[in-house]
């Protein structure tokens, strides 16, 4: 193992940044305003950006160096083509059907796109060349990362084994984020079953530590500065939290999911396919419950995220907590609802309480 990893500030070295705090990047979750505050109070913000238009992610990194001159991070799904046909999605809608009816909608309709283009997001994402890019679901050859890097942007690969690790490595990505079984959200393997990979991150750090030579961020279930310094005595460089920042005001999430994370319990989460045809951890609700049955039956990501679109947010703006996709990670009921530059603040000085004692 080389000490390029190991050193107690490679990565807050590296990109300039005050303290090893990443926020962690969560469509729906992750605004202008949450990012630029994280940014600008020392840590690492990341604004998720896979669901926008190649436009709309040239547009947000303008609107965030306006806010903020702290390095800061954009995060895209790696995605390729995939196929359906017209038998798929009828029944997929029929499992739907029950869910749009509760909320008064009519029959579906099949959308015109599932997704935005990944190719052409990945292009404007290098036109717009933010201090640092991330990547989730998947791996960018050697060239586009050299690309990247060209432009001055630090690639961040995003993996849950330590084969992936390996491939983001030989890649040349400059640091490796590895999501643990704990984290909330989508899980972000693309080598191997999915099942297999959903390895406890105290776990997967030292594995992936002692595997690569580029620094690891570590994600999954990290709520404080205990937290933070139990990964980084593992080896991990720096900690990146979702769900604790999804507690902040800035995070912009709608009321009922607000109020679901303030009731969670340290069992409330599990993983499911049923919203999207990608497992991804969330609150336990109705929708997860009735759809349980079906799930190795959805289509694939992005098939399945764009045919329950319209029930999430049909539902998130009516206050039915029910039919949404809460999203949160196994430390949700640590969430402690608080301003992100005083969460930022706070958790500092927790990790720096640790390391003292």
């Amino acid at each position: 193992m080389s000490d390029t990893n190991t050193g107690p500030k490679a990565f807050t070295a590296t990109l300039g940044i005050r303290y090893p705090i990443v926020q962690g990047p969560m469509n729906g979750g992750s605004p202008v305003e949450l990012v630029t505050a994280v940014s600008n109070a020392g840590g690492l913000g990341s604004f998720a950006a896979a669901l926008l238009s190649p436009k709309a992610i040239i547009d947000a990194v303008k609107k965030i160096r306006a806010l903020t001159s702290r390095p800061f991070n954009v995060n895209l799904f790696v995605l390729e083509s995939i196929q359906t046909s017209a038998a798929e999605l009828d029944a997929a809608q029929a499992l739907l059907l029950p869910f749009r009816t509760a909320l008064g909608l009519g029959p579906a309709t099949t959308p015109q796109k599932f997704s935005e283009s990944f190719q052409e997001q990945l292009a404007a994402l290098l036109e717009a060349a933010p201090p640092v890019v991330s990547f989730t679901f998947g791996i960018l050859d050697a060239e586009t990362v050299a690309q990247f890097q060209r432009k001055g942007c630090k690639v961040i690969g995003t993996v849950t084994n330590v084969a992936e690790a390996l491939a983001w490595e030989q890649a040349g990505a400059d640091f490796i984020c590895v999501q643990g079984s704990e984290a909330g959200g989508h899980r972000a393997t693309f080598i191997g079953d999915i099942e297999q990979s959903c390895i406890g991150l105290m776990t997967l750090i030292p594995q992936v530590v002692a595997a690569v030579k580029v620094p690891v961020i570590a994600a999954g279930g990290i709520m404080d500065g205990r937290g933070i310094a139990a990964a980084m005595l593992l080896g991990a460089q720096a900690a990146q939290l979702g769900t604790a920042f999804l507690a902040s005001p800035e995070s912009g999430i709608a009321p009922a999911w607000r109020e679901q994370l303030a009731s969670a319990k340290s069992d409330s989460t599990r993983l499911t396919r049923s919203f999207s045809g990608r497992y991804a951890r969330g609150i336990v609700n109705p929708f997860m419950e009735q759809m349980r049955t079906h799930e190795s039956a959805v289509p694939p990501y992005p098939i399945q995220n764009a045919l329950s679109a319209e029930i999430r947010q049909t539902a998130a703006k009516l206050g039915r907590p029910e039919f949404m996709s809460l999203w949160a990670g196994q430390g949700v009921a640590m969430s402690r609802p608080m301003p992100a530059a005083q969460l930022v603040a706070t958790l500092a000085t927790e990790l720096q309480a640790v390391g003292n004692c």
